[in-house]
């Protein structure tokens, strides 16, 4: 079952976030960007992330097995994420105050771990920085998409993360997280719309109203 392999694998995924332009994508294997091209376009990706505020989006998840789930991802930045799956799926996963929530809505079971031990962690910092402790392992482009494989410097056996930008415009439209396992989940994004108002008790999991609203839905 999905909730399952998300539930064990949940160290890594941490967030897991779909189809028109990048429908099917995977990620891009055209070709390795040379590195003296390698500068500007990392440039551009971290522009663009840093120009995020908020997101929201319809997301495709695939598994490893081959499972598949959808559901409406929202991104406040800095810190805070949410994945809201669509049933029968009862699985919610948010981010905030520099935790990880996954919650089980059939089971009314939660269990947190720390942001900082996931890949997607990095997705969330005040400013994100292609540098320093985050490790560049690769750039790939392949037609209109700009694949670029990220890990953490003191921490590579926690896995990896690719982002996968279009181009024309830049836009983060899909990643892959290999977990140190080698476990893979990819998360596709689509139907995707920034900087509009996004209330803070979709993120606030730590306030006791939070999991009242849930068991109310």
């Amino acid at each position: 079952m999905l909730r399952r392999t998300l539930l064990a694998a949940l160290p890594a995924l941490t967030l897991p976030l779909l189809l028109p332009a990048l429908a099917g994508a995977q990620s891009p294997r055209g070709g390795a960007v040379p590195p003296r091209d390698q500068p500007a376009l990392l440039a551009r990706a971290e522009a663009y992330l840093n120009s995020i505020t908020t997101l929201k989006a319809r997301f495709l998840q695939l598994a490893q097995n081959g499972g598949t789930a959808e559901g409406t991802a929202y991104i406040a930045r800095p810190g805070r994420m949410r994945f809201e799956y669509d049933p029968p799926e009862p699985l919610l996963l948010v981010a905030s105050d520099n935790q990880f929530l996954y919650y089980d809505r059939e089971l009314k079971q939660p269990s947190v771990v720390p942001v900082g031990s996931t890949p997607l962690g990095l997705l969330l910092r005040r400013e994100i920085r292609f540098g320093g402790d985050i490790e560049v392992m690769e750039v790939t482009r392949s037609g209109e998409a700009l694949g670029i494989t990220l890990r953490r410097r003191d921490n590579p056996a926690e896995g990896r993360i690719t982002l996968v930008f279009s181009e024309a415009p830049m836009e983060l439209r899909q990643w892959l997280v290999v977990d140190g396992q080698g476990r893979q989940t990819r998360v596709t994004l689509s139907a995707i719309e920034t900087g509009m108002p996004l209330e803070r008790r979709l993120f606030t999991f730590n306030d006791p109203r939070f999991f009242e609203e849930e068991r109310n839905r």
